[in-house]
Protein backbone atom coordinates (compact mmCIF):
# COMPACT_ATOMS: atom_id res chain seq x y z
CA UNK A 1 0.00 0.00 0.00
CA UNK A 2 1.30 3.58 -0.73
CA UNK A 3 0.45 6.66 1.75
CA UNK A 4 0.09 9.64 0.62
CA UNK A 5 0.15 12.85 2.74
CA UNK A 6 -1.01 16.79 1.77
CA UNK A 7 0.77 19.05 4.16
CA UNK A 8 -1.43 22.39 3.89
CA UNK A 9 -1.60 25.45 5.83
CA UNK A 10 -4.93 24.57 7.61
CA UNK A 11 -5.72 20.97 6.77
CA UNK A 12 -3.55 17.37 6.29
CA UNK A 13 -5.00 15.47 3.89
CA UNK A 14 -3.93 11.83 4.23
CA UNK A 15 -4.40 8.85 1.58
CA UNK A 16 -4.06 5.44 1.36
CA UNK A 17 -3.66 3.75 -1.83
CA UNK A 18 -3.89 -0.05 -2.82
CA UNK A 19 -3.36 -1.81 -6.31
CA UNK A 20 -4.01 2.20 -7.88
CA UNK A 21 -7.20 2.56 -5.95
CA UNK A 22 -7.71 5.48 -3.36
CA UNK A 23 -8.73 3.36 -0.52
CA UNK A 24 -9.40 5.45 2.59
CA UNK A 25 -9.06 9.08 2.91
CA UNK A 26 -8.88 11.35 6.05
CA UNK A 27 -8.50 15.13 6.62
CA UNK A 28 -7.00 16.64 10.39
CA UNK A 29 -6.56 20.40 10.91
CA UNK A 30 -2.92 21.37 10.55
CA UNK A 31 -1.16 21.88 14.32
CA UNK A 32 2.18 24.14 13.04
CA UNK A 33 3.55 22.85 16.75
CA UNK A 34 2.44 19.80 16.38
CA UNK A 35 5.46 16.85 17.15
CA UNK A 36 6.09 13.52 15.30
CA UNK A 37 4.61 11.93 18.47
CA UNK A 38 1.26 13.72 18.24
CA UNK A 39 1.00 13.27 14.21
CA UNK A 40 2.27 9.54 14.50
CA UNK A 41 -0.57 8.29 17.09
CA UNK A 42 -3.32 10.13 15.55
CA UNK A 43 -2.18 8.38 12.43
CA UNK A 44 -2.06 5.23 13.63
CA UNK A 45 -5.33 5.29 15.23
CA UNK A 46 -6.96 6.21 11.70
CA UNK A 47 -5.44 3.61 10.07
CA UNK A 48 -6.25 1.01 12.57
CA UNK A 49 -9.39 2.21 12.91
CA UNK A 50 -10.01 0.85 9.25
CA UNK A 51 -8.68 -2.52 10.72
CA UNK A 52 -5.49 -1.54 8.25
CA UNK A 53 -1.47 -2.62 8.84
CA UNK A 54 0.94 -0.25 9.38
CA UNK A 55 3.42 -2.14 8.08
CA UNK A 56 1.54 -2.94 4.94
CA UNK A 57 2.65 0.42 4.09
CA UNK A 58 5.43 0.35 1.87
CA UNK A 59 5.96 3.79 1.00
CA UNK A 60 4.53 7.46 1.81
CA UNK A 61 4.81 10.11 -0.41
CA UNK A 62 4.53 13.91 0.58
CA UNK A 63 3.70 16.97 -0.93
CA UNK A 64 4.30 19.98 1.87
CA UNK A 65 3.70 24.00 2.17
CA UNK A 66 4.59 24.12 5.67
CA UNK A 67 8.35 23.73 5.85
CA UNK A 68 8.33 23.42 9.49
CA UNK A 69 5.91 20.30 9.27
CA UNK A 70 8.77 18.31 6.70
CA UNK A 71 10.97 17.31 9.53
CA UNK A 72 8.09 16.62 11.76
CA UNK A 73 6.66 14.15 8.83
CA UNK A 74 10.20 12.80 7.99
CA UNK A 75 10.19 11.64 11.97
CA UNK A 76 6.54 10.14 11.76
CA UNK A 77 7.44 8.00 8.86
CA UNK A 78 10.64 6.30 10.18
CA UNK A 79 9.27 6.31 13.40
CA UNK A 80 5.62 5.13 12.97
CA UNK A 81 5.76 3.71 9.31
CA UNK A 82 9.47 2.92 9.34
CA UNK A 83 9.84 4.03 5.52
CA UNK A 84 11.37 7.31 4.77
CA UNK A 85 9.35 9.79 3.70
CA UNK A 86 9.74 10.63 0.24
CA UNK A 87 8.98 14.62 -0.19
CA UNK A 88 7.66 15.92 -3.92
CA UNK A 89 10.66 18.62 -4.94
CA UNK A 90 13.43 16.88 -2.59
CA UNK A 91 13.18 13.40 -3.31
CA UNK A 92 10.81 13.26 -6.03
CA UNK A 93 10.77 15.03 -9.13
CA UNK A 94 7.61 16.21 -11.22
CA UNK A 95 8.00 15.69 -14.57
CA UNK A 96 6.34 18.76 -15.81
CA UNK A 97 8.04 22.05 -17.27
CA UNK A 98 7.52 25.28 -15.17
CA UNK A 99 7.28 28.04 -17.86
CA UNK A 100 7.47 30.75 -14.95
CA UNK A 101 10.10 33.38 -13.72
CA UNK A 102 11.04 31.52 -10.22
CA UNK A 103 9.97 27.79 -10.52
CA UNK A 104 11.36 27.30 -6.86
CA UNK A 105 8.93 29.58 -5.55
CA UNK A 106 5.68 27.50 -6.76
CA UNK A 107 4.08 25.55 -3.61
CA UNK A 108 4.25 21.75 -4.24
CA UNK A 109 0.72 21.05 -3.66
CA UNK A 110 0.18 23.63 -7.09
CA UNK A 111 2.92 21.56 -8.88
CA UNK A 112 0.85 18.40 -8.05
CA UNK A 113 -2.31 19.56 -9.04
CA UNK A 114 -1.53 20.69 -12.22
CA UNK A 115 0.72 16.91 -13.34
CA UNK A 116 -2.28 15.45 -11.86
CA UNK A 117 -4.66 17.07 -14.09
CA UNK A 118 -3.06 17.13 -17.36
CA UNK A 119 -2.36 13.46 -16.65
CA UNK A 120 -6.15 13.11 -16.17
CA UNK A 121 -7.28 14.77 -18.82
CA UNK A 122 -4.78 15.60 -21.32
CA UNK A 123 -6.12 18.79 -22.27
CA UNK A 124 -5.16 22.42 -21.29
CA UNK A 125 -6.87 22.71 -17.50
CA UNK A 126 -7.50 25.94 -15.56
CA UNK A 127 -7.07 24.71 -11.85
CA UNK A 128 -9.13 26.69 -9.22
CA UNK A 129 -7.97 25.61 -5.48
CA UNK A 130 -10.52 26.66 -2.67
CA UNK A 131 -8.31 26.39 0.26
CA UNK A 132 -6.55 28.20 2.92
CA UNK A 133 -5.14 30.60 -0.19
CA UNK A 134 -7.76 30.35 -3.03
CA UNK A 135 -4.64 29.45 -5.85
CA UNK A 136 -5.82 29.08 -9.90
CA UNK A 137 -3.24 27.33 -11.73
CA UNK A 138 -2.82 27.06 -15.68
CA UNK A 139 -1.70 23.88 -17.62
CA UNK A 140 -1.18 24.12 -21.33
CA UNK A 141 -2.63 21.38 -23.99
CA UNK A 142 1.38 20.14 -23.96
CA UNK A 143 1.68 19.67 -20.26
CA UNK A 144 3.57 22.85 -19.18
CA UNK A 145 2.45 24.71 -16.40
CA UNK A 146 2.43 28.35 -17.26
CA UNK A 147 1.44 30.02 -14.06
CA UNK A 148 -1.90 31.28 -12.79
CA UNK A 149 -3.01 33.44 -9.87
CA UNK A 150 -3.39 33.62 -5.91
CA UNK A 151 -5.94 35.45 -3.53
CA UNK A 152 -6.58 35.18 0.26
CA UNK A 153 -8.68 32.13 0.70
CA UNK A 154 -12.93 32.57 1.57
CA UNK A 155 -12.38 31.49 5.16
CA UNK A 156 -9.42 33.86 5.72
CA UNK A 157 -11.06 36.92 4.40
CA UNK A 158 -14.28 36.46 6.43
CA UNK A 159 -12.49 35.54 9.48
CA UNK A 160 -10.49 39.27 8.74
CA UNK A 161 -14.14 40.59 8.46
CA UNK A 162 -15.98 39.16 11.33
CA UNK A 163 -12.12 39.80 13.83
CA UNK A 164 -12.25 43.72 12.70
CA UNK A 165 -15.32 44.71 13.13
CA UNK A 166 -17.10 44.81 16.12
CA UNK A 167 -20.78 44.60 14.67
CA UNK A 168 -20.76 41.93 12.32
CA UNK A 169 -21.45 38.48 13.93
CA UNK A 170 -20.15 35.47 12.25
CA UNK A 171 -22.07 33.96 10.12
CA UNK A 172 -22.62 30.39 7.83
CA UNK A 173 -20.80 30.23 4.52
CA UNK A 174 -23.45 29.45 2.04
CA UNK A 175 -25.34 30.70 -0.99
CA UNK A 176 -27.57 33.30 -0.25
CA UNK A 177 -31.01 32.96 -2.12
CA UNK A 178 -30.64 36.70 -3.32
CA UNK A 179 -27.81 39.80 -3.72
CA UNK A 180 -29.27 42.29 -2.00
CA UNK A 181 -29.50 41.26 1.89
CA UNK A 182 -32.36 42.13 3.79
CA UNK A 183 -30.08 41.76 7.30
CA UNK A 184 -26.42 41.87 8.67
CA UNK A 185 -26.30 38.01 8.19
CA UNK A 186 -27.64 37.35 4.26
CA UNK A 187 -25.76 41.24 3.34
CA UNK A 188 -22.38 39.33 4.64
CA UNK A 189 -23.38 36.23 2.72
CA UNK A 190 -23.98 38.04 -0.28
CA UNK A 191 -21.16 39.59 0.19
CA UNK A 192 -18.65 37.25 1.25
CA UNK A 193 -20.14 33.82 -0.67
CA UNK A 194 -21.27 35.57 -3.76
CA UNK A 195 -18.05 38.36 -3.72
CA UNK A 196 -15.53 34.93 -3.96
CA UNK A 197 -18.00 33.29 -6.98
CA UNK A 198 -17.31 36.83 -8.85
CA UNK A 199 -13.85 36.46 -7.93
CA UNK A 200 -13.00 33.20 -9.06
CA UNK A 201 -15.20 33.41 -12.55
CA UNK A 202 -13.74 37.08 -13.45
CA UNK A 203 -10.24 35.40 -13.07
CA UNK A 204 -11.02 32.36 -15.03
CA UNK A 205 -12.79 34.69 -17.67
CA UNK A 206 -9.20 36.72 -17.86
CA UNK A 207 -7.39 33.45 -18.35
CA UNK A 208 -8.95 32.14 -21.06
CA UNK A 209 -8.77 35.13 -22.96
CA UNK A 210 -5.22 34.92 -22.43
CA UNK A 211 -5.07 31.14 -23.34
CA UNK A 212 -4.63 30.47 -27.12
CA UNK A 213 -6.72 27.27 -26.61
CA UNK A 214 -9.89 25.79 -25.11
CA UNK A 215 -9.50 25.14 -21.40
CA UNK A 216 -11.18 23.21 -19.09
CA UNK A 217 -11.95 24.38 -15.57
CA UNK A 218 -11.57 22.18 -12.71
CA UNK A 219 -12.10 22.85 -8.85
CA UNK A 220 -10.21 21.00 -5.71
CA UNK A 221 -10.41 21.98 -2.26
CA UNK A 222 -12.38 21.41 0.72
CA UNK A 223 -14.64 24.48 -0.34
CA UNK A 224 -15.18 22.97 -3.92
CA UNK A 225 -18.19 21.48 -4.24
CA UNK A 226 -19.66 24.14 -2.33
CA UNK A 227 -18.92 26.89 -5.37
CA UNK A 228 -19.34 24.91 -8.58
CA UNK A 229 -23.32 25.37 -7.46
CA UNK A 230 -22.75 29.09 -8.14
CA UNK A 231 -19.78 29.42 -10.44
CA UNK A 232 -20.30 29.76 -14.04
CA UNK A 233 -17.25 28.34 -15.09
CA UNK A 234 -15.79 25.70 -12.57
CA UNK A 235 -16.90 22.39 -14.49
CA UNK A 236 -15.80 19.98 -12.77
CA UNK A 237 -14.60 19.63 -8.99
CA UNK A 238 -11.80 16.77 -7.78
CA UNK A 239 -11.54 16.66 -4.29
CA UNK A 240 -8.95 13.91 -4.58
CA UNK A 241 -6.75 15.52 -7.24
CA UNK A 242 -3.51 16.44 -5.23
CA UNK A 243 -3.49 13.00 -3.93
CA UNK A 244 -3.89 11.16 -7.10
CA UNK A 245 -0.94 13.45 -8.28
CA UNK A 246 0.99 12.16 -5.21
CA UNK A 247 0.28 8.95 -6.44
CA UNK A 248 1.16 9.52 -10.07
CA UNK A 249 4.32 11.12 -9.01
CA UNK A 250 5.55 8.31 -7.22
CA UNK A 251 4.16 6.12 -10.03
CA UNK A 252 6.53 8.02 -12.58
CA UNK A 253 9.35 8.13 -9.86
CA UNK A 254 9.35 5.07 -8.65
CA UNK A 255 7.61 2.28 -11.65
CA UNK A 256 4.85 0.54 -9.73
Amino acid sequence: MLAVIDIGNSNIVFGIYQKGVLIHRFRISTNHKGTADEYGNLLLQLIERQSLLVKSIDAVVIASVVPQLEATFDTVCRRYFTVSALMVGRDLKVNMPLLVDRPKEVGADRIVNAYAAFHKHKQCMILVDLGTATTFDVVSAHGEYLGGAIAPGVEIASDALFRLTSKIQRVELKMPKVAIGKNTETAVQSGVFLGYVGLVDSLVIRMKEELNSPAKVLATGGLSGLFKCSSQTIEMVDENLTLDGLYLIYNENCRL
